[in-house]
């Protein structure tokens, strides 16, 4: 059996009887499921399920409850979500050439992917391919509902086996993609029915181009294809290889300019000095190479210097519309050769990162309006010009921005809003959803003070069996976080926690740590604040920018990371971008570390020993 095939298509159709879709990029996928157990098939039927175990084993928790509909075939896509409506095809694609089992393993943990149910073709045992996709959908919805599985996609690491979202408006469905940077929309008519390997007119799939601008560089006879490059540093790179999408005229025109002015490098290839840009149509970039280009237009009234690396990830990475942007080419952290815009295209790519921490927790912001070094403000309140889209929490006669969504990001990061400081509590309790040690060196030369400190209490947190995440605070200095269940512990119970660990330390090294809250008597220590995490209290969040002229990110860090060749700042958001992109997010499972955290023990054993020693 193999998947039924999407037919491309130019235009929307619009007649009620079409549903849409979002089309993710990833591979697509059979996902047999019977009582001896569960296998991902790819559309040319090799089996993936050994490939990614973390989908297996997110599908067998299941298994209980669903076996009533067993034997099941589910059609989907196997993705790796940047958000609810976009995979990262590079990704995916770099899973299913794995092959060592500690590699797929470690990868399944870093990179994570779901498998996104739209379809399915045999139910209890029985080929219901032939039944309309109404009634295909309906028993696919009330499969998830049964079992409790998401029902629409999140982008969630813990739920790995979700529901595809359904639109019935298209300008819904379109609006989503755009917004969320996806690779397109799919369109189904609502009576089709599923037919193994037919690419059918009644599935329809339609892209999100994204319209990049190249100088061509290159022709290469033998083949027709042209190669087209962007600048970079000064120097031109190489990223797309075309000839699709060229007309007959197009193509003569281009061959017959190459050929009259160009150099001729061997038989069948010339070069060509910069002088034509054209602007090529394409889905995505995969880090080396433009994915699926084809011939757009012919640009002759564009200057070849703004042809370059940062008009070309604009390009990619579009702006929602409702989000105003202004003066995007402002210099943000010049020192670092930063303008506005790289800030929004860092904010872009870290967004499904940073959100969760910013997620439903009363904001104060640290507005630079004239970039760094300049004046800069604490924000608090929500001004009266916040767009309807912006989520506000009155509290305390302030009303705090709640930053919720990509939307809300972005429009911060146009006001220059280049820090982002955040309670340890979401608005929807009173208690901490996290314990934050702020290690803060005198200054940046005693850095090293910090790294000890974190590696004591790195060796406490494991003796208690609690497990402990580390970030830098874009500073001068480190911050250790212990996750907790939520609305379990109040500030009160992490206090006796904090005090106990911040003077276990001043007593184990009395010469490098203090709690002596005065500057002028610490005597060139490390500062352990105990104090500082309470309600009210802020610490700046993972994955913010900080107002010192490097530009440097509060990043998060694996342990092993943790040694005396660490300087902070090493963390800047070029370095910050291609971390994540190669290495992931040491933060993924943050919070469900903290669901399953045995806080509590520990809390009772501390409070036995203070009994104790009363």
């Amino acid at each position: 059996m193999k998947p039924m095939l999407l037919t491309p298509a130019e235009e929307i159709p619009l007649t009620n009887n079409w549903i849409y879709e979002t089309k993710y990029d990833g591979y697509r996928c059979l996902l047999y499921w019977d009582h001896s157990g569960i296998k991902l098939m790819s559309r040319n039927e090799k089996e993936l399920s050994q490939l990614f175990p973390e989908v297996i084993a997110s599908c067998e928790q299941y298994t209980n409850i669903i076996y009533p509909f067993l034997p099941l075939i589910l059609d989907g896509e196997l993705c790796y979500l940047t958000n609810p409506f976009k995979s990262e095809f590079s990704i995916v694609q770099t899973r299913g050439k794995m092959r060592a089992e500690d590699t797929i393993e470690q990868s399944s943990k870093t990179f994570p992917c779901h498998f996104i149910a739209f379809d399915v073709v045999e139910y209890k045992g029985l080929n219901i391919s032939q039944y309309i996709l109404s009634e295909r959908k309906s028993l696919l919805k009330s499969i998830f509902e049964t079992i409790h599985a998401p029902t629409n996609v999140l982008n969630d690491k813990n739920y790995l086996f979700q529901l595809i979202d359904v639109f019935k408006d298209e300008q819904e469905a379109w609006g989503k993609v755009k917004k969320y940077n996806g690779e397109g929309v799919i369109a189904k008519t609502i009576n089709s029915v599923w037919s193994s390997g037919v690419r059918s007119r009644q599935w329809l799939k339609l892209k999100n181009w994204r319209f990049v601008k190249v100088i061509v560089t290159k022709y290469d006879k033998e083949n027709s294809y042209f190669h087209g490059s962007v600048y970079r540093d000064g120097q031109l790179v190489e990223i797309v290889i075309f000839k699709h999408g060229l007309s007959e005229s197009e193509m003569d025109t281009l061959v017959s300019f190459f050929q009259k002015n160009g150099r001729k490098l061997s038989s069948e290839v010339w070069s060509l000095e910069p002088s034509i840009c054209v602007e090529i149509a394409c889905i995505d970039f995969d880090g080396k190479k433009l994915r699926e280009p084809r011939f757009h237009k012919f640009c002759f009234d564009v200057e070849l210097q703004e042809v370059n690396w940062r008009a070309m990830q604009r390009s990619l990475n579009p702006i929602p519309e409702v989000v105003q942007i202004t003066h995007p080419d402002k210099p943000v952290w010049p020192k670092a050769n930063l303008e506005k815009d790289d800030y929004l295209h860092f904010l872009q790519q870290v967004a499904q990162y940073q959100l969760p921490f910013l997620k439903n927790r009363l904001l104060t912001a640290i507005r630079f309006p004239h970039g760094v070094p300049g004046e800069s403000f604490y924000q608090k309140n929500a001004p009266d010009y916040t767009p309807d889209f912006v989520q506000t929490k009155r509290h305390e006669d302030i009303n705090y921005i709640i930053c919720n969504n990509i939307e809300t990001l972005l429009w911060l990061g146009n006001q220059l809003a280049l820090e982002f400081h955040i309670p340890f509590q979401t608005i929807d309790t009173e208690f901490p959803t996290e314990i934050v040690f702020d290690l803060d060196p005198p200054s940046v030369n005693e850095f090293t003070l910090a790294i000890d400190a974190a590696l004591m209490m790195k060796e406490i947190f494991d003796q208690l069996g609690l497990q402990s995440f580390v970030k830098t605070s874009g500073g001068k200095g480190l911050q250790i976080y212990i996750p907790i269940p939520k609305s379990t512990f109040s500030y009160d119970d992490t206090r006796i926690f904090t005090e106990f660990v911040c003077m276990y330390l001043c007593m184990e090294a009395p010469s490098k740590f203090t709690t002596e809250r005065l500057k002028k008597n610490r005597h060139g220590k490390l500062y352990l604040d105990y104090i500082q995490h309470a309600e009210g209290k802020t610490i700046i969040a993972p994955y913010s920018s900080r107002g010192n002229e490097l530009g440097c990110i509060a990043t998060p860090l694996r342990w092993e990371e943790v040694t005396h060749k660490l300087r902070p700042e090493l963390f800047t958001i070029p370095v910050v971008i291609e971390r994540i992109r190669k290495d992931g997010d040491p933060f993924l499972h943050f919070r469900e570390v903290g669901e399953n955290q045995n806080f509590e023990v520990v809390l009772a054993n501390l409070k036995k020993l203070i009994e104790t020693r009363k």
